[in-house]
Formats: C-alpha cells, structure tokens, sequence
C-alpha cells in the first residue's frame, strides 16, 4: 500500500494535469464595461474593532476571546503578535476620520467591541459607560463628516468570559446573551444608526474558532463543534433581528442584516455533471449554511444530505454517531429564523475550481471531509502574495447573480472586499491593488447591470490593521501603519487615489479618463514613499525632542543650581 502522502501527491498531479487539459485559461470574460452606478449608491471602507482599536484593557474593557488567545504564549499568531495596541483607534479617531473624508467616502463600516460595552458580556451585570461614550462619539464625529456608520454588532471579539463561564458559541445561552448586547446597542445608538450587521462572516468565525483552532478560542472539535457553533449564531442573529423589529424599528427606521463571506466556486470541467454538483455544494456548504436558514428557514438540502443519517449523510453513521452532527431547526425555530434580514451583506475575495473528491470516512468528521470536494486554483491567476488570495474578478459577478436569484432578489450590500499586500513590502504605489479594485468593482457593475440589487460596496480595508493568526504580516489598508512607530502613523497608498477618483465618478465614465487616474495615483504614491523613507529621521528627532532635550535642559538647571551655589559660598 501506498503512503497517504504518496496518493494524495499523485491525485493532486493528476488534477493539475486535468486543469491544464479542461481549462485553457479562466472562462471568457466581458470586456471592460464603461459606466457609472445607480444613483444613491454607497461607497465605504471598512474596520473592526479588536483588529484596529487597541486599548485592549483600559477605561473599563474586560477581556475577549482575542486577548486571551493572543496572550497565551503558544505561537498560535505569527510572531506571537497581539493587538494589545494595534493600530491605536481607540485614540486616533478624529486622526482616521480625517483620512475617511479624504478618501470621500458615503459610508463607514465598523464594529462594536462586546467586552467594551460589558465587561463580563452579561448587561444585568455591568454596562460600562466610557465604552458607551467612545462609540457614541465617534457616531457623532461620523455624522458631522456625513458619513453614514455601517455597524457590525460582532466582528469575533466574544467576551472571554462568556467563554469561560459557558463554553462560548457551543453554548445556546449566548443566545440570550448577545440579544441582550445587540438591545444596549439598539438602545444607546439606534437613533443614529440606521444600518447594523449582527455578525460578520460567522462561517468564518465557527470553522476556524471551533473546528481546526487557528482562531479564538482555538478550539478543535473536528465535525461537531463548528456545526453546533453555526446553529447558536444563527439562532442569535434571529432573536436579535426580532428584538429590534419589535421594540425598535417603529421609532429608529433601521434595518438590520447579516455578513456572509464566500469565494465563488467554478466547476472545473462544466461538461462533468459531478463538477457542477461539487461547485454546487460547496456554495452551499459555504453562504447557503446562513443564508438558507435566514431566507428558507432552514439549512441547505446538501448539507443534511452529506452530514446527516441520509444518502451521503452515511458519514455520520459510518464515523459510528447516533445522531447527525449537524443540528435540527424545531418547525416553530424555522418559522422564527425565516426572513430575519432586512439586506443580505456579501464579503467575497476570491475564486476556486472545484472538483468532486470523495473522502474515506475513516479519516473522522471534518468540514472539509464532509464537503466531498478538492479547491484549485489557476497558476494563470495573479497572485497577490497571501497564499489564499488570487485576483479572480470574474467570480464576484457570478456570486452577485448566484446570491441575487438564489435568496430572492434580496437588498446585497458588499461588506468586505479587497487584497493583502505581499509580505514585508512598505512599497505604497499598490499597483496590483489598483488593478483589483479595478477589476472586481467593475465586475459588480456588469452584475447590477444583470439586475442584481446592490445597494452599495465596502472595501477592506481602511488601515493596515492587525490580521488574527497572521499578526502583522498581511496589510489590506488603504493607508500604511507603521507598527514598529509608537504613534502608528498613517501614510496613503496609491489606491487611496484610485479609489477615490471611483467613488467621486460612481463608476469608470471613459476609458481616457479611467487610464490618468492609474497614472496620477502612481504619481502621487512617489512622495508618500519619500515620507516613509523619511520617517526613521523623524522618529530619531523626536526621540530627541521627548528625551535627550529634556534630560539637557534638566543638567542645565542642575548645573546653574550648583554654579549659584558656588557663587553665593564665595560671596560669603
């Protein structure tokens, strides 16, 4: 027999092979399609809170699930990195809302940090005031700069704990509990804050919290942990979608939505039916997990096909379960969950290929056994440095119409959307990223020109910022932090241009005019570059400035006191 490594190298050939031989090249695309969007329109950047704010424990934060898996020690983050102080948002808001209107933007997405509202997670035992405040000003600050706040109530910072205390997301009490946030958050800024995202890419947050451990809590619950933790978000997301539909839309006029993020899947051989079934599923195992129940009130027919005791579902009675892994709605739970989504948000940054690949049940219960399928990629596709992360702008517009027509011509709302910069580059003439932008807005164009409904679009992300289990080393921004510089100060990259030149268009009018906004963004990233090189001097002089000025003028003082004292014993 065979090494496991020997068979899985000969399949992966095999399926290189049958790449090059099925697809010569990615599928046809449309050329550039020359137009502006529908009048109204959103334009956005986007953040969250634990990745950017900082002040992980000052004026009354309790810790998260992030804190504790930064600070244990174990190399669970790439350079043992934390975002104990991050990009510094906590005290930079004015600073960042300066650099929002400078990109022009109509809109800001950002979440709220559950552990600076309360402390412990429980609102009947501490609201904490300053963490009120902080956010209620920065509403304030937003509104006076007319631009809109996007508010994500969740972004993955679970109050620790909640964790400790009841076993975070595999508890159904969190339930409650976050019903309880979202209602102090309804509360104290809903008669701002008229759009709000209850979680943001939850998949996302189950997977990897829950199933392989590579985020907070880091949990490894192969085949059941990530399942039960979907089932208590989903649950959560609908009691706080009644919460406010009930008590507070009369008087606030909000809506209230969900975050999916999702690559698009292509069938690798579109003539092979089990190409197409495989492509099939796995957008269904990846947006329809959530999407389907908040639209259908239930989990995609697939899904209980493969996990559960039926067809393919063998799975879990092979793997010797009683019962299916995958948790069951009650008839009044499905009722209740269908229609809690006044917009569907959509993040999307990639495309795969996807081929069937049936995996022997003796390997245990996983997600990505239960898919039955294999991901490719392209060696053709741009690659943008993240392993992950291919530039593939002709998927977005299939996911577009997937989602448009798959969920009933729902409101979409892009959430996230954008590419990382290559590892260690301090370069801020992002060419690659321009070309991105680019490439994936003007495919969501072609899409609302297919009728999809997309009200507007939020690209990730305003600043560099802290990447979970990759610390430092991806940078998504707009602006370049320098981390290394205690101020984390902010520098334009190229694509701040760009962008804005889109956003103040709403669209690409003309090709000549389309083709001078590359080249006025590169001119200008030349002397932002200049600035960065420059800063080392700067940081040095103002080394000297806070230290040795001051430790000179303090010898100075000493050594006059000495001379007076001197004079004065010789007067004497």
């Amino acid at each position: 027999m065979k090494p496991v490594w020997v068979t899985t190298l000969l399949w992966m050939l095999l399926l290189v092979l049958r790449l090059g031989a099925v697809r010569m090249g990615s599928p046809e695309e449309d050329s550039f399609y020359y137009g502006t969007f529908p009048f109204g329109f959103s334009w956005g950047v986007g953040s969250s809170a634990y990745q950017t704010e900082g002040a992980w424990d000052q004026d009354g934060k309790g810790p998260s699930i992030w804190d504790a898996f930064t600070h244990s020690g174990k190399g669970k983050v790439l350079g043992n990195e934390t975002a104990d102080v991050a990009c510094d948002g906590y005290h930079k808001v004015q600073e960042d809302i300066i650099l929002l209107r400078e990109l022009h933007v109509s809109h800001y997405r950002f979440s709220l940090s559950w552990p600076r509202l309360l402390p412990t997670g429980v609102r009947d035992e501490k609201v904490n005031k300053k963490g009120i405040k902080f956010y209620s000003d920065l509403i304030d600050a937003l509104l006076s700069s007319n631009v809109t706040p996007i508010v994500t109530l969740h972004h993955w910072d679970l109050p620790q704990l909640l964790q400790v205390k009841y076993g975070g997301w595999q508890n159904v009490s969190m339930a409650n509990y976050f019903r309880d946030y979202a209602n102090l958050c309804f509360e104290a800024f809903g008669d701002r804050v008229k759009h709000w995202i209850t979680f943001s890419d939850p998949r996302a947050m189950a997977e990897k919290g829950y199933e392989t451990g590579h985020h907070a809590p880091g949990l490894k619950l192969r085949g059941t942990g990530l399942y039960k933790a979907a089932h208590h978000i989903i649950k959560a997301h609908a009691q706080a979608w009644h919460s406010y539909n009930t008590t507070w839309r009369s008087k606030q006029q909000g809506l209230v939505g969900i975050s999916l993020n999702c690559d698009w899947g292509e069938p690798l051989d579109i003539s092979n039916p089990k190409d197409t079934e495989a492509a099939e599923r796995y957008l269904q195992f990846c947006l329809g997990w959530f999407a389907n129940p908040v639209y259908a009130g239930d989990y995609p027919q697939v899904m209980k096909d493969y996990i559960e005791l039926v067809k393919a579902g063998r799975k879990s009675a092979e793997q010797g379960l009683e019962m299916s892994r995958l948790p069951v709605f009650s008839l009044q739970e499905k009722s209740y969950i269908k229609g809690t989504s006044d917009f569907l948000g959509l993040g999307h940054f990639t495309t795969r290929y996807i081929t069937e690949r049936n995996y022997p049940s003796r390997q245990g219960p996983s997600y990505q056994n239960d898919r039955d399928l294999m991901e490719l990629v392209d060696p053709n596709w741009p690659d943008l440095g993240s392993k992950w992360l291919y530039s593939v702008p002709w998927g977005f517009r299939r996911l577009l119409n997937f989602a448009q027509t798959q969920y009933g011509n729902p409101p979409i709302y892009v959430m996230e959307n954008g590419a990382s910069q290559k590892f260690h580059c301090t370069q801020l003439c992002d060419e690659w990223r321009i070309q991105y932008l680019k490439g994936y807005i003007n495919e969501m164009l072609k899409a609302i020109k297919d009728g999809a409904n997309i009200k507007g679009y939020t690209s990730w992300s305003l600043l560099d910022k802290f990447e979970w289990e990759k610390g430092y080393s991806d940078r998504y921004g707009f602006y370049y932090v320098e981390f290394n510089d205690r101020n984390k100060p902010r520098y334009p990259k190229a694509s701040v241009q760009y962008y804005k030149k889109i956003i103040i268009a709403s669209g690409f009018p003309n090709p000549r005019e389309v083709e001078s906004w590359h080249q006025k963004a590169l001119e200008t990233c030349s002397i932002n570059n200049q600035m960065l090189a420059a800063e080392p001097l700067l940081s040095h002089m103002q080394m000297v400035t806070e230290i040795v000025v001051p430790t000179v003028c303090s010898l100075c003082v000493l050594i006059a006191a000495v001379l007076l004292m001197l004079l004065l014993r010789r007067q004497n």
